[in-house]
């Protein structure tokens, strides 16, 4: 156990962070973290569950009935700058002929991108002629205007402020296409439509300012009113760094380095919003508007299809509450429990006890899509340090490839997870669960960093729906491809 002097702990004190915290995640550096006991992967018919067409239809249809009344809220993670989506722009910057042809591929692309004529305009600004430019294959002042504050500074924005659509009327950022797709899905009774982004506060202003540009335009072509609110990642999440012989690393005036605990903390945003149904979405998973059909259906569907389970939740905790309740009534719920919620017991038939535990708790609806690449982060039976078994959403990151048999687990996976959920913390009385109750501190990340030119290791919380959703009520719903289009680098535009 480290040494924390009282300086540290005021310093603590001083930033919000809980010293008791801080030294339970600290304990990671030296023992590292688990890797995940997969049991085996998720599949149609063990932890998967393929809704039949007519079913599907069923559901959509009863959709609104289901909503009526109902608060809706979309919660996007938007923090992330844009800086990754350009990796392979910076590294044609910096390299020579050997990045010379690939460079000048790319250049040829940009025509066809939606970001194309704010370009242009950057590049005529100074004089300069972007078509010119790229005819003459000049990639390296291309980049500079697309990436840095010479032009379009796209490098240093956040992804959702970056132009992803064209349209005849002109063009669409990822933001703009989730308030579209909100108007389409998010809508309650009253004809508004509440969204909530998760931001880095430096970001913040280019965000309130698209607000203003476009906020009037969506809501008088989908009839709607936009409810929009941010948060920040509170720094009471931080996580202390370490130096490569675990120590506590400090910054050039002694004091304890802190960094962001990555999008697991955000669990800590949810918890402090208050719907009936929440939809989780990444910034970067939209879709054009001719494209956009099968994720409006689908997410019905998974709204639908939760709304359908949780009453049944609901009615069966009221019953177990009941002191009169039978066993036969018990064993009902029971399989309720297994066959449709795919609660994993331990052999035995549980008390009345048991299954209340299990059933009260936040529950979620998450789309999976069929791998048809590379086996990797996607929807398993984990087994868990207490010995218990239940359906998780596992990063590649978290499994021991090193072990065969986990390996071959990995490797039959057969779908992975598109971050595509819908949920709901509303308790059988009406309250909201308190989030971080159901989180498992065990399933966090260490990565090696630097900052000031030295190296540190970093920690990362458990995942917003990875170790942070652990304890929830999970279930694992086939979606179609077509739902899942992440724009990961400039190609993908």
């Amino acid at each position: 156990m480290i040494a924390l002097s009282a300086q540290d702990i005021d310093f603590l004190h001083h930033r919000g962070s809980n010293e008791k915290d801080v030294l339970r995640q600290f304990h990671y550096f030296e023992t590292g973290f688990p890797f995940a006991q997969l049991e085996c992967a998720a599949a149609i018919g063990n932890g998967i569950l393929k809704i039949a067409d007519a079913d599907r239809d069923d559901l959509v249809a009863r959709y609104d009935q289901l909503t009526a009344g109902k608060s809706l809220l979309k919660f996007v993670p938007a923090s992330g700058a844009a800086s990754r989506m350009f990796k392979e722009a910076y590294s044609f910057l910096d390299g020579g002929d050997s990045v010379r042809e690939a460079a000048i591929g790319m250049l040829h692309t940009l025509p066809h991108l939606a970001l194309y004529d704010d370009l242009r305009a950057a590049m005529a600004h100074d004089g300069l002629s972007l078509d010119e430019a790229i005819a003459h294959d000049d990639f390296k002042t291309v980049f500079e205007y697309l990436l840095t504050e010479k032009g379009l500074n796209y490098g240093n924005k956040p992804k959702g402020v970056l132009k992803f659509h064209r349209y005849a009327d002109g063009c669409r950022t990822p933001f703009e296409e989730h308030l579209v797709e909100a108007a389409l899905y998010a809508r309650q009774s009253d004809g508004t439509c509440h969204l909530h982004f998760t931001v880095s506060p430096q970001h913040l202003p280019l965000f309130t300012q698209l607000i203003d540009n476009v906020k009037d335009k969506y809501e008088k072509k989908f009839g709607v009113k936009y409810i929009i609110d941010f948060s920040f990642q509170s720094p009471a999440t931080d996580t202390l760094a370490a130096t490569p012989d675990n120590q506590p690393f400090r910054d050039h005036d002694g004091n304890l380095l802190f960094r962001p605990g990555g999008h697991g903390a955000l669990i800590d945003n949810l918890d402090r919003l208050r719907a009936d149904i929440i939809f989780v979405k990444n910034i970067d998973n939209v879709f054009a508007d001719d494209t956009v059909a099968d994720t409006v259906t689908y997410k019905k569907l998974l709204a639908a299809h939760l709304l359908h389970l949780q009453q049944r939740v609901f009615d069966a905790v009221q019953l177990l509450r009941n002191p009169a309740v039978s066993d036969a009534q018990v064993a009902d719920i029971r399989k309720f429990a297994e066959t449709e919620l795919f609660i994993r017991f331990a052999d035995g038939e549980p008390n009345r006890e048991v299954l209340l535990d299990k059933l009260c708790r936040p529950i979620r609806v998450c789309g999976m899509v069929k791998n048809e690449g590379e086996p990797g982060g996607g929807p398993y039976l984990v087994r868990d340090s207490r010995g218990e078994c239940s359906w998780q959403i596992v990063e590649s990151s978290q499994i021991d490839t090193a072990n065969p048999q986990q390996k071959s687990i990995m490797m039959h996976s057969s779908h992975f997870n598109p971050v595509d959920l819908v949920c709901s913390f509303r308790t059988p009385d009406g309250d909201f669960y308190h989030l971080p109750d159901f989180v498992d501190p065990e399933t966090g990340f260490i990565s090696s960093k630097s900052y000031e030119g030295r190296t540190l290791k970093a920690m990362e919380l458990p995942g917003l729906w990875n170790g942070a959703m652990a304890r929830w009520i999970t279930v694992f719903v086939e979606v179609p491809l077509t739902t899942f289009h992440p724009v990961k680098t400039i190609r993908d535009l």
